[in-house]
């Protein structure tokens, strides 16, 4: 009997405990529970490096880990140093479903919220259940995920297909507005997307910090917004990558420079 390996990552211990145990039950189904976004990153490592790798990841929407400043954070790719990538539920979805495709993830939920699902959707989650679900309909989804269904409550299809539509006519504008850059301003929007401050920008173009200043006025100014971060976010929209970071770059974050 082909064995279907699960994750459960949930911070909530007793609930990922019970749901762990409610599936082991099963015949054909091998279980782990993870407590937070690091551990679940753990496990992943480490199945894969033993040859026996997850099936199915069932992720809290609401997965994160509380630090003293109030952000949630998980080691590994994303913003920042490592060990400083923000994550939530949905962004350890979108990092597996880049870094381990073969892995389908399932977001678990108090409550339906359509915003939420389609960012889980978009992230690249193969469903969406209530965490007050039966034992069955959870089996039938994680099932039917790895026949690469997607599965979703009837009752939120419209409004993820609304999210989903309005987030398609955002990305549309967000990269007519990108389009209107000149190649240099594009570069210079790419190093922003990386964090990087206006020195390391200048080093790397061979531009005067001046003509960077003014570069990215430029920038502001043909988006049609008013800080870095709103320029940030609207060419993720687009899908604009961020530029390499090379050793010794001059990073911003929360608007100041760190080396």
């Amino acid at each position: 009997m082909a064995r279907i390996r699960v994750l459960v990552v949930d911070d909530h211990r007793i609930f990922a405990e019970s749901l762990a145990a409610a599936l082991a039950a099963e015949p054909d189904v091998d279980v782990s529970a993870a407590g937070s976004g690091p551990a679940a990153l753990r496990a992943l490592e480490r199945a894969a490096a033993e040859g026996r790798g997850y099936d199915v990841l069932l992720v809290d929407a609401e997965l994160g880990i509380l630090t003293a400043g109030g952000a949630h954070t998980v080691p590994g790719p994303g913003p920042g140093p490592e060990g400083t990538g923000v994550v939530d539920g949905i962004s350890l979805v979108a990092g597996v479903s880049s870094g381990r495709p073969a892995v389908r993830s399932v977001v678990l939920a108090e409550k339906d919220d359509p915003r939420t699902a389609a960012r889980a959707l978009q992230a690249g989650a193969s469903g969406w259940v209530a965490k007050d679900c039966s034992l069955q309909r959870l089996l039938a989804v994680i099932r039917g995920v790895l026949r690469d269904e997607t599965h979703l409550p009837p009752a939120l299809l419209t409004g993820v297909l609304r999210e989903l539509t309005a987030a398609r006519k955002h990305r549309t504008e967000s990269e007519r507005l990108v389009e209107s850059l000149t190649p240099r301003e594009r570069e210079v929007l790419r190093c922003m997307v990386a964090g990087l401050g206006r020195k390391a920008v200048a080093e790397r173009l061979f531009l005067s910090p001046h003509t960077v200043r003014t570069h990215m006025q430029n920038v502001l100014g043909k988006l049609g917004v008013h800080s870095t971060l709103a320029a940030v976010a609207l060419a993720r929209r687009a899908g604009v990558g961020p530029a390499e970071q090379a050793l010794g770059d001059v990073v911003e974050r929360g608007g100041q420079l760190a080396q």
